[in-house]
């Protein structure tokens, strides 16, 4: 099997060195690159092209909101990126995830949980952590009218939606809607395409965004 390549992005040198410890000791996942801010962290990654990015949401001069925003607005096949923070419930981590972040890890984590949110943003299809980003976005979503596209989703298409933002994989959904996996595939591709989302933690970001998820029951 294929390595999962890293990129560790943070200011303090001990949280990093702590990182590639525990990540370089499977043997699946290869940590190429470090950076000390999100400057360094937009050039090594464009230089790497790894798979995922562990990027801190606080670093001097250029934040990791702002560095996930160019590294996702000028590479064409970017990374999944992971914004590691130390508080959950944080308007920070939030405005990552609405810049394009994939989902974020708490800096206390422990090791399996690295471990695993690694793996899953890189090779799944889930979207990670859902309930604690469906909390981040209830606590920091817009309030405002529904969005446009909330309209052209199809019925079939608001159901997909809705188990998505439970964290359920394609093949779940499957399951659940009796349909066959390439049927849901379909749908989720029309999704992102009407929510205008990158990956389906957009997406549900969207929902909260949008007025879905506050409009219709999940």
């Amino acid at each position: 099997m294929t390595p999962v390549t890293v990129v560790l992005a943070d200011d303090e040198h001990m949280v990093r060195t702590a990182l590639r410890a525990i990540l370089s000791a499977e043997p699946d996942i290869e940590v190429v690159g470090e950076a000390a801010s999100g400057a360094e962290a937009v050039s090594v990654v464009r230089e790497l092209s790894p798979d995922v990015v562990l990027m801190d949401v606080r670093m001097p001069e250029v934040d990791g909101i702002r560095a996930t925003e160019q590294i996702l607005r000028t590479m064409t096949a970017p990374p999944r990126i992971v914004v590691v923070t130390t508080f959950e419930n944080d308007a920070y981590v939030y405005e990552a995830l609405r810049a394009g972040a994939a989902g974020f890890l708490l800096k206390r984590s422990d090791a399996d949980a690295l471990v695993d949110a690694v793996r899953m943003v890189a090779r799944t299809d889930t979207l990670l952590f859902p309930e604690a980003v469906r909390a981040l976005a209830a606590t920091h979503g817009g309030r405002g009218s529904a969005a446009p596209w909330v309209a052209r989703l199809t019925g079939r298409e608001s159901d997909v939606l809705r188990l998505m933002a439970r964290g359920l994989t394609n093949a779940e959904i499957a399951r659940h809607m009796g349909v066959g996996p390439a049927t849901v595939k379909t749908h989720v591709a029309a999704v992102l395409a009407k929510t205008g989302a990158r990956d389906r933690t957009q997406a549900v970001i969207a929902a909260y965004e949008g007025g879905f998820i506050r409009a219709a029951s999940d």
